[in-house]
C-alpha cells in the first residue's frame, strides 16, 4: 500500500510518500518540502503547490492521502489561505480516485508515539525508528508529512482489518 501524507501551507508544503508491506519495514520513497516565494500572489503560489502535488501523485499513484486537518489559534488570514490549500490538494486526490483520511495533530502523534501530546522532538525521535530517512537537511514540514503518512497508514491498515472483520 502506498500512502501519501501531507503537512499543508502556502509557503511551505511537507509531502511523504512510503510503502507498507506485510511484514516488512515501512520504506520512504519520496519526501520534500515545496516552497514558494513570497513574492508571488497568492494563486501563483497555489498554481505552484498544485504541479508540485500532481507531479508525484502521478509519479507514486498512491491508494490514500492522509493529510493533517487544521488547527490554528491565530492568524484567520493564515487559516484561510491554508484551508485553500488543504482544499486543492483534497480536490487533486479526489479527482483521481484517492482514498482521503483526515488527521489531528493528536491523532499523528498518538499513531506515531503512543502519546497524543508528545514533544515535537519526541515524534521525530520515533520517526526515526520507524522508516529510514536519508540524510541531509530535512525541514520540520517534511517530518511533519512522514509522520502524517506514518500515521495514515496504521489509520488505512486498521480500517482494513475493520472492514475484513464485517464480512
Amino acid at each position: 500500500m502506498i500512502t501519501m501524507g501531507i503537512d499543508p501551507g502556502y509557503e511551505r508544503l511537507g509531502l511523504a510518500v512510503i510503502e507498507t508491506s506485510a511484514g516488512k519495514k515501512d520504506e520512504l520513497l519520496y519526501s520534500v518540502c515545496l516552497i514558494t516565494s513570497k513574492t508571488l500572489p497568492f494563486y501563483e503560489r497555489l498554481k505552484s503547490l498544485a504541479d508540485g502535488v500532481e507531479k508525484v501523485l502521478a509519479k507514486y499513484q498512491p491508494d490514500t492521502l492522509a493529510i493533517e486537518e487544521l488547527f490554528f489559534s491565530g492568524n484567520q488570514k493564515t487559516a484561510m489561505k491554508v484551508s485553500e490549500v488543504r482544499g486543492m490538494i483534497i480536490y487533486l486526490a479526489v479527482r483521481v480516485g484517492i482514498k482521503i483520511i483526515n488527521l489531528t495533530p493528536l491523532q499523528v502523534k498518538m499513531s506515531i508515539t503512543g502519546f497524543g501530546r508528545a514533544s515535537k522532538s519526541q515524534v521525530e525521535t520515533m520517526i526515526g525508528k520507524l522508516i529510514q530517512i536519508p540524510a541531509g537537511k530535512h525541514y520540520d514540514d517534511e517530518y511533519d508529512a512522514i509522520a502524517i503518512a506514518l500515521a495514515g497508514a496504521v489509520h488505512a491498515r486498521h480500517e482494513l482489518i475493520h472492514t475484513h472483520a464485517r464480512q
